[in-house]
């Protein structure tokens, strides 16, 4: 053989075998999101819900149920935010509530996402499913849409334009999806800048069977075709990238059980609570068809499987016709929007053969915010930037630890604080066992009062190992308590991030001057 062609053929098998050490290296990791789904609604939980999730149950058989994990908002497009970025998105412009279809993108430009972060460690990445996060919408004379307010369809939007900024231009090597939640217009999908489909877009207003908010719509898509077609790309997906030479991100941000709770007929009259728990019980077989992905791929031993919600569910209770009551937020005070626990607190399931404990249960303290610095040291790498991930802490140990968190080797920083906010644009704050809330009522829904105390004093305290349910507030009773959390909460909103560094700007920072007396 010619010296030539033998190092030719050398320098080939060295560098197959240096991509098959890097896969071995780094595993793959798949995160699906549901929207507005509750710890009740989880039949592994057992907290409450009369739903049987057998894909979920079995992912929770070989892997890590946690108890105590949360959103960082009561709302969708926050915990994307903080999810993705590992920021707290009430340091941005959105200080309340959620953004529309038609909305302006919310992550910066110059923003590192979890997806970035992993692309720049070698990895391969998409996302399937709802992004709720703004886009850049061009009009149409071709200039950038700089201020959308997302009311129905804002006629200077040309849709058949390719948007400027979205999933492509913050870390995604691909995008399948809607730009928002599903009862949000435009409704098509995108495929990764553009809706293919938007020249023959028709107005749905009197459509039958559509949700108030009228708007464009491909008239070859109809309501029901959100998770049969999620769960089929994610499929053609997690086999494609299988067959690649790098590891894979995949994110499945999926549209239910949000409205509009639209199950298919193979789903419909599965359980005894309606639609509702029908939709549950499809948004789990999507879970079981990317189970069943991973296991056709043959990469399930280097695959990080991740489940968990992007807040509590919508109702936090729905009666059957024998008389029993499913209970979405289990124990827990509050739903969707309240910055009581049924608001954040949320189901949130690990698989990771090999490293993660099968059927084990964890009491660590996890934030969604937190998936962004986890998933880097997953991937093997470390954020050192000031201003990357500000309010992200690993629980690598808590996966690699015992039941009980146990850390492996090293110095680690862990959580021990946690701030939730609600649709309103109220604060909370959470210290070990202890919760305050800084403001009266639930932060989100409008809710009558009662005897709890959550109206009778300008905030609210509750001790959560002792009374779980937020049934008794302790606000009068712990004065210096809720002065230190408040002081803490100032605290973490004046520094700009909650991970320890280089204070940072919060985004506008004039915002934020009334809270300088919080401390005081």
């Amino acid at each position: 053989m010619k010296p030539f062609l033998a190092f030719t053929l050398f320098f080939a098998a060295f560098g197959l075998a240096a991509v098959s050490s890097l896969r071995a290296a780094k595993p793959n990791i798949v995160l699906i999101l549901a929207d507005d789904m509750g710890l009740g609604d989880v039949s592994c939980y057992r907290m409450g819900g009369l739903v049987e999730t057998p894909h979920l149950d079995k992912l929770a058989s070989e892997g890590r149920r946690f108890l105590d994990a949360h959103t960082p908002s009561g709302v969708c497009t926050p915990t994307r935010y903080g999810l993705l970025t590992g920021r707290y998105a009430w340091r941005t412009r959105l200080k309340s509530r959620v953004l529309q279809g038609y909305s302006p993108p919310l992550i910066a430009p110059d923003r590192e996402t979890v997806a970035s972060l992993l692309r720049a460690e070698g990895y391969a990445t998409a996302i399937i499913g709802k992004w709720h996060l703004g886009l850049g919408w061009q009009k149409k004379d071709g200039t950038p849409l700089l201020d959308a307010q997302g009311h129905g369809t804002p006629k200077d939007i040309d849709v058949t334009r390719p948007v400027t900024a979205g999933p492509n231009t913050m870390g995604f090597d691909r995008w399948f999806g809607c730009s928002a939640s599903w009862d949000m217009p435009p409704y098509g999908w995108f495929e990764n800048d553009r809706l293919p489909q938007a020249a023959h877009f028709v107005n749905a207003t009197k459509q039958k069977g559509w949700q108030t908010r009228p708007g464009l719509r491909d008239p070859k898509v109809n309501l029901t075709d959100a998770l049969p077609v999620f769960a089929k790309r994610a499929r053609d997906d997690v086999l494609a990238f299988a067959q690649g030479d790098k590891p894979f991100f995949l994110y499945i941000p999926l549209t239910s059980p949000h409205s509009p709770i639209v199950p298919n007929k193979p789903f419909q009259g599965k359980t005894n609570i309606g639609s509702y728990g029908d939709f549950v019980v499809e948004t789990d077989w999507v879970v079981g068809q990317v189970m069943q992905a991973v296991d056709d791929a043959k990469i399930k031993d280097n695959t990080l499987f991740i489940f968990t919600t992007d807040n509590g569910a919508a109702q936090f209770s729905r009666r059957t016709k024998g008389g029993k009551t499913h209970l979405s937020s289990g124990p827990y005070r509050g739903r969707k929007r309240d910055n009581w626990e049924g608001g954040h607190r949320i189901p949130f399931i690990a698989r990771w053969p090999g490293v993660v404990e099968a059927g084990t249960v964890s009491s660590n303290i996890l934030c969604l915010t937190d998936l962004t610095r986890t998933l880097v040291a997953v991937a093997g790498g470390e954020i050192t930037r000031h201003d990357v991930a500000e309010d992200s802490f690993s629980f690598l140990h808590a996966l690699k630890g015992d039941a009980r968190g146990s850390a492996v080797a090293g110095n680690l920083l862990r959580r021990e604080t946690t701030v939730h906010h609600g649709s309103s644009g109220e604060f909370a704050i959470r210290i070990g066992d202890w919760v305050y809330l800084h403001h009266q009522g639930s932060g989100g829904n409008k809710y009558p009062k009662d005897n709890s105390g959550a109206w009778d004093h300008a905030g609210q305290l509750y001790d959560l190992r002792k009374d779980p349910g937020q049934t008794t507030n302790l606000y009068a009773k712990e004065p210096e308590r809720v002065k230190s959390m408040l002081a803490a909460l100032a605290k973490i909103i004046r520094d700009g991030r909650s991970f320890p560094g280089k204070p940072q700007k919060n985004d506008p920072a004039e915002v934020w001057k009334q809270i300088e007396g919080w401390a005081d």
